[in-house]
Formats: C-alpha cells, structure tokens, sequence
C-alpha cells in the first residue's frame, strides 16, 4: 500500500481540483492511503468515502505565498508533513497541483514531490500581463521555481510547449493525461434532476474567467440560427448575465451556477461548447463525449486536437472567431457522429493513469 498526498490550494470549483479528487478516489479503490492536503479551507466538492482532506490554513490561500507571509507558510507546510510522518508513515508521492501549492513545497525540504502542470505556462503568463507588472513577475516568479523539479503535465501540448520553452528547466518531464471514470461518470449522467430544461439546448461549462472567452461564446450565439437555449454552468451566473446582455442574448441564457454534478446537464444537451483561448487538457470535452453527447471546440493550445481526432477534427476551430464557432455549433447539431468511438476514450481511464501515478512512488 502506498502512501500519497496530494497538495492544492482550494477544493473550490475547477478542473484540476476535480481531476485530483477522481484521481484520489480511484487510488483509494486500489487500496492505496490518500490524503489531499488544501491549503484554503473552502470545499464545493462531495469528497469521495476513504479519502482523508486537511485544511492548512483557516482561511482562503490568497496570500500564503506572498514574500512576507510566505517563511511562515513554508514552515507550516513542513510542520504538518512531519506530523504526518511521526503518526503514520512518510508519503511515498505528493503530488502538488496550482501556483501557490507549488511555491510552498518548491521551496520547502519536502521529498518525493512532482508538480503536476495543468496549462499552457506561456498562455498564462501572455494574460497575466493585463495585470500589470508585479502580477506579470509573481506568477513569472512562481513558474520559474519549477525549474530543477520534476514535472507531470496533462497534455502532450504542455509537455511540448515546456521543453521547447525558457521559462522552466525541469529535472524531468512526462505527459499524464487527467483521470476519467467512464462509468462513473456515465451513472452520474443518468441521475434525474429536475432543474434539468426539457426544451433543447448547447450547454458551456467552466469557471467565468476571460481565458474562457464568454464573450466569443456569446458572440458566436447571436449568430447561431438553431433554436438553442445555452446552459451555463459556472460560478458567476450573475455576471456572466450582465455580460450576455451586452451582446444581446441574456434571454437565450439559463443560469443554474455550479452544479457538483455536471454530468446529467451536459447529457441532456445537444452540443457541448468550448470557447477558451487555452486550456491544459479540456476535461469537459471528454467528458461530454463519455456520456455521448456532440462537442465543439476551439482549436486551442493544448489538449483539444488530442481529444477531437478524426471525424471529431472537423468540429475545431479558430480561436476568436464568433462565426466559424457559431457555423460550427449550426452543423454538428445536424449531424450525427459515433462517439462511442472516440479514440481518447482509450488513453484516459482513471485505472490507467492511477497506474501511471503510482509507478512514480518511491
């Protein structure tokens, strides 16, 4: 039996924290120990039965790695795996995910760590300009602090982009993709829920961020000439409104917020829709497929164009264009395609890759 932690800043809503908890669940079922360690206190998930989550701080992690704070974070961050060690047993993996768990444990004397990349390093930082200069320098700063450690990334794209790069110099790279329970997934999509919309609609899911580019997804709605309804399952339904109503479409919008459980939404839709500028994998993609039902995507760095593979390839397309994403949801809506064989769906099986993580552990 191994002995894993698995090191995040919050279990809010979001992908990697997602990804993690399917990871942690399926080594659990292995029988192996997991313990995610979060740094904020904040939880939107139903933790699986069996695995343990500790909270390091009594509060939000915003701040745990700024330069006054962060000895003190460190010295915290050690403390408790030393605890863990003296009660139980030394972590034969930790796996640490998202900027500010990385800053602690790449400067910490912690072992056995690998920092899983979960997106495009120089998409990030191109953003984290708009922010100014000491927002530009912190995270340059954060990614920087890899270099010399060992890395897991969850896209061949990553993999690619780092290792072609300047920014990181890492002891070792290698590509594992996110960790899919099909059937898992599959039984959660069968779940009756009566907020659930009977009248046919697309459906979008993700955190309102601008890398998700809510404003080309609306854009390409208005132009859209199905009539669809368009799902929006993400944590600012509000704002996400006020945005829609300045590209004229707020009536064409349902706004349910973060369901735990996306998966019966995203069954009953008759197209799932990506818009983003970049992502690290695009779990959504999968999963819509998993539980059949049609996608489109902008072809963005990275993970998409290892998703959508053969017939599925023609439903890619340019990033920031309103009209090749709005002609694209008008044709798969009107086509009928066998994703039940999609390749990736082959490559991605939480068994697979918990097997991939493992082999790591000392």
């Amino acid at each position: 039996m191994k002995n894993i932690a698995i090191v995040i800043d919050s279990l809010t809503g979001g992908g990697a924290e997602r990804v993690m908890i399917s990871l942690a669940r399926e080594m659990v079922a292995q029988g192996h120990k997991v313990t995610i360690l979060s740094l904020s206190n904040r939880c939107d998930y139903v933790i699986p039965t069996g695995i343990r989550v500790c909270y390091l701080f009594a509060h939000k992690a915003s701040k745990v790695d700024r330069f006054w704070q962060i000895k003190s974070s460190i010295a915290k961050l050690e403390a408790w795996f030393t605890k863990e060690a003296q009660q139980s047993s030394p972590f034969h993996l930790v796996l640490s995910n998202l900027d500010r768990s990385n800053n602690l444990l790449a400067q910490s004397n912690i072992e056995s760590v690998y920092y899983i990349i979960h997106s495009n390093v120089d998409a990030e930082l191109q953003q984290q300009r708009r922010f100014g200069p000491l927002a530009f320098w912190y995270l340059l700063k954060s990614k920087r602090n890899l270099s010399g450690k060992k890395l897991i990334s969850v896209s061949k794209g990553i993999t690619e982009a780092i290792c072609q790069g300047d920014k990181i110099s890492p002891q070792s790279i290698c590509t594992i993709y996110n960790p899919f329970d099909i059937q898992h997934i599959q039984k959660q999509s069968l779940l009756t829920f009566s907020e659930i919309p009977q009248e046919p609609y697309i459906i979008h899911v993700g955190r309102l961020a601008r890398v998700k580019r809510h404003d080309i997804l609306f854009m390409a709605l208005a132009k859209v000439t199905a009539e669809v309804k368009l799902v929006l399952l993400c944590n600012k339904p509000e704002k996400a409104l006020k945005l829609a109503e300045k590209y004229g479409v707020a009536e064409r919008l349902i706004l349910p917020g973060f369901q735990a459980n996306p998966y019966n939404w995203i069954k009953q839709a008759q197209a799932l829709v990506l818009s983003s500028d970049y992502e690290g994998f695009g779990n959504v993609l999968l999963e819509a497929i998993a539980v059949g039902t049609k996608v489109v995507s902008t072809a963005c760095p990275h993970g998409p164009d290892e998703i959508l593979t053969g017939p599925l390839a023609d439903f890619l397309v340019p990033r920031r264009d309103p009209e090749a994403l709005a002609n694209a949801i008008d044709t798969i809506l009107k086509t009928d395609i066998a994703l039940a064989e999609a390749d990736i769906l082959n490559k991605v099986s939480a068994k697979q890759i918990a097997l991939q993580y493992l082999a790591l552990a000392k």
